[in-house]
């Protein structure tokens, strides 16, 4: 049965879509069946997975708005093992029109009941925001796993989003747990990154994950091919780094831990 991690910050620009399509890209390597659901109307995730916006008949809104099986929206990307269901312009009409639903919260959670066994993981990118659709992600996740851009506001960000984690795991999803706390766009020559890293440790030291993802050239490029980085540059810092994390979630998985 897949372990599902839900890939959130309701802040902006700070990795999540990176995190998504790079974390899949490096477990798919490892051997595992991955599947990524792109719940961002913007669809970075797809087109950052092979996708030519506007070249697909269905998306997940298909799967959210009219019922449509997973499998029927599911599409493939470069490695065997990583499949996706993409995402497109028209979930923003669906985080208006999903409000009049009954048990709204629970649709994507229901919609992947009957994949699970398909995948060893499942990675939801999450908007960058609290709406309806990130809010599916958390109900449908085991996990969460939170991209922090090394920055003067992170901690501050951090605080909100565990409020929310809290009010979800008290009226939605009792059993979400935090997979844990990932620091994105590190620059080891910068004063503020190290001071970030170090205040995270501080206040949620069992939570910050030890890898690190730095800021990579080719981790900003890989996106416009297309590609993961680690289809685009293997040997690049930015791919390393999130064979690195892939390790430590698989890691984390054998221990039974997060």
């Amino acid at each position: 049965m897949a372990k599902v991690i839900a890939v959130t910050n309701q802040k902006g620009g700070v990795g999540k879509t990176t995190t998504a399509i790079n974390l899949a890209a490096a477990l798919a390597i490892a051997e595992m069946r991955v599947l990524v659901i792109d719940t961002d109307a913007q669809a970075n995730c797809s087109s950052g997975l092979g996708v030519v916006k506007g070249s697909l008949k269905k998306t997940l809104y298909d799967s959210l708005i009219q019922d449509e099986p997973l499998t029927e929206v599911m599409t493939d990307t470069e490695l065997d093992s990583l499949k996706l269901v993409p995402a497109d312009k028209n979930l923003t009409g669906a985080a208006v029109e999903m409000l009049d639903m009954e048990n709204r919260e629970f649709l994507l959670k229901r919609l992947l009941e009957p994949v699970l066994g398909r995948f060893d993981f499942v990675l939801i990118d999450s908007p960058p925001s609290l709406n309806i659709l990130t809010l599916n992600g958390l109900v449908a996740a085991d996990s969460v796993l939170v991209p922090i851009q090394c920055e003067y506001f992170a901690l501050e960000g951090l605080t909100d989003l565990f409020d929310t984690l809290a009010r979800v795991r008290r009226g939605l999803n009792p059993n979400l747990e935090v997979a844990g706390i990932l620091l994105t766009m590190f620059d080891e020559r910068t004063n503020l990154s190290s001071q970030v890293r170090d205040d995270l440790i501080r206040h949620f030291s069992n939570k910050v994950l030890q890898t690190v993802i730095p800021r990579n050239v080719r981790l900003a490029e890989a996106p416009s091919f297309g590609k993961p980085a680690i289809l685009y540059d293997i040997l690049s810092k930015g791919a390393e780094s999130y064979i690195r994390l892939a390790k430590e979630i698989l890691s984390y998985e054998k221990k039974g831990i997060g």
